[in-house]
């Protein structure tokens, strides 16, 4: 048993607690309506507008988790010189996080998602990100940024969405700096690249992915987990397991079961997010691994039972501490 006052201690040292996130920016965008009939074109439902609404997404929604709990959040990235990408820096900028370090590429294209929610039900999903890989020259760019923050922090994060930014080059540069603790929220493409991190939080289908074993009873968890392991040699791994959980690993020899928090799940948009952000920051403010995914996963917890992409606060993390025990 943790106790209560002591992660409301850690939840405190959030405050002016520097953590960088490299990763891949985007820009969620959510119309809002309702349906009321069928179109007579296609067999679709016509959701009448009501409202729009854009929140950072993707790294860039790390960076607001981050920044809400009271984090200083070092963001590093990429948009493209367009409207979303204006966007998306207006909106780190409103957080009050600097955008020094996310470069404007010219060959790139901003990545946008787009949801349609009618009745508290996601209708479809839209997505627009260009097809191309990262030009060299923006790439170096990315590079040279994170080469000037690395001497400056002891975490950092790293979002990877899947989209380019995520390198094999870009993650040997990173574990070049003695001392710099990396946590990782991995994606399929790089999942050989992510060796020797201080923690890694896939979900359970990542998981299993991670390590080629199908996760079906307690049994398939600790052999994926050995999997993983052998394989990337990571301090920690945190695996998100939605309705069950969570499953720490603190190396092989202990693992920690965390019950899921969430009373209602209305939306899991940006909840590794979450996970990643919180975590990070509590190991950055002095907790252990075992404090830290228990505030992640109450963090997780709050964050579900709203829709859209969002970010919790140490106000709402405190009361959901107090409330559990």
């Amino acid at each position: 048993m943790v106790n209560a006052d002591t992660l409301i201690n850690i939840v405190g040292n959030f405050t002016g607690t520097p953590v960088a996130v490299v990763g891949d920016m985007m820009l969620d965008r959510f119309i809002w309506g309702r349906v009321d009939r069928i179109s007579p074109e296609a067999p679709v439902p016509v959701v009448r507008v009501t409202r729009e609404s854009v929140h950072l997404g993707g790294a860039a929604n790390v960076v607001a988790n981050l920044t809400a709990l009271g984090g200083v959040s070092i963001p590093v990235g990429i948009v493209g010189n367009d409207d979303v990408g204006k966007s998306t820096l207006n909106l780190i900028k409103e957080l009050g996080a600097g955008t020094g370090r996310v470069v404007v590429g010219q060959d790139f294209e901003s990545i946008q998602k787009t949801r349609i929610i009618a009745h508290q039900q996601q209708v479809c999903r839209v997505d627009r990100e260009g097809e191309s890989q990262l030009s060299e020259r923006d790439q170096l760019s990315v590079m040279k940024q994170l080469l000037d923050v690395m001497p400056n922090v002891e975490s950092l994060i790293i979002s990877d969405y899947g989209k380019g930014l995520i390198t094999k080059d870009l993650l040997d540069c990173l574990r070049s700096r003695t001392g710099l603790k990396l946590f990782v929220d991995p994606k399929d493409r790089n999942f050989a690249n992510y060796h020797h991190v201080e923690a890694i939080t896939p979900n359970q289908h990542e998981a299993e992915r991670l390590s080629g074993i199908k996760i079906r009873e307690s049994g398939d968890l600790d052999l994926a987990a050995q999997r993983i392991f052998e394989n990337l040699s990571p301090r920690q791994l945190l695996i998100t397991r939605g309705e069950q959980g969570m499953a720490l690993f603190d190396g092989l020899s202990k693992r920690v079961e965390i019950p899921t928090q969430a009373q209602e799940v209305f939306d899991v948009s940006g909840a590794g997010d979450t996970v990643i952000a919180t975590f990070t920051l509590a190991r950055q403010s002095g907790a252990n691994s075992h404090q830290a995914a228990l505030l992640a996963n109450l963090a997780a917890g709050i964050v579900v039972g709203k829709l859209g992409t969002a970010s919790t606060c140490q106000e709402e993390l405190i009361q959901a501490i107090r409330a559990k025990n």
